[in-house]
């Protein structure tokens, strides 16, 4: 007969507090190192997507007022790997999206629709009538309305230091730089005349465009062989 006095048993470690402690922590992280190491390795999630390119200087600064008003705490960018997603918003995201995300916006909560594939699919009219009054479009709309981003002026936003920094992060975690010196040199002159509601209607309208280009590229050439 087996004996029930066992030193070390599931009985021990459930009536130990501390040890089940101890215990669990070892076995989260090591599920976690298992699970999150190998993904600094894998071409899938550390090389860009075909078609994705940093933003430029006027998206940037629509991606930063995008984060100020809280627009991220109520819309994800992530198209889930479930039929009725994909039919409702178009191809479902992939990690190698977001490489040039400082920080991932991919977000879970949804007060409104998902993000990620809405570039392109309306005009920039549209778009400045939705920021201004959400209800024109929809009544039950609960998007609070953004009239006064038309007001407010960009062009004197120092974005060249904030491409100098993402060149500095980006380089340390990919070994490259995301922006040229030309680049950030005349990202002053992009944003000449522009305004908060230009700046997020052009980061809207680049959200998915070319991932979802080369993605049916790649496609239209693959039926062709």
């Amino acid at each position: 007969m087996a004996s029930n006095n066992k030193f070390f048993s599931h009985a021990t470690i459930e009536k130990n507090v501390g040890i089940l402690i101890i215990l669990s922590i070892l076995v989260v992280s090591f599920a976690g190192l298992v699970q999150i190491v190998p993904l600094f390795f894998q071409h899938s999630t550390t090389q860009a997507a075909p078609g994705v390119k940093p933003l430029n200087a006027l998206q940037l600064v629509g991606r930063d007022v995008f984060i100020k008003e809280g627009c991220v705490g109520c819309h994800s960018q992530q198209v889930r790997v479930l039929a009725s997603e994909v039919q409702r918003y178009g191809p479902y995201s992939v990690a190698a999206e977001g490489v040039y995300d400082y920080p991932f916006l991919w977000g879970s909560r949804r007060m409104g629709p998902d993000l990620a594939r809405v570039g392109g699919r309306y005009s920039d009219d549209w778009h400045r009538i939705h920021l201004r009054d959400p209800r024109v479009f929809v009544k039950q709309s609960n998007m609070p309305a953004y009239y006064w981003l038309q007001h407010k002026d960009v062009s004197n936003e120092n974005v060249q230091n904030r491409m100098k920094s993402l060149n500095a992060i980006h380089k340390f975690h990919h070994g490259e730089v995301m922006y040229s010196d030309e680049e950030i040199a005349k990202a002053p002159e992009m944003l000449k005349g522009k305004t908060e509601e230009d700046a997020v209607i052009a980061y809207l309208q680049n959200l998915g465009v070319g991932y979802v280009a080369a993605l049916r590229e790649q496609e239209l050439q693959q039926s062709k062989q």
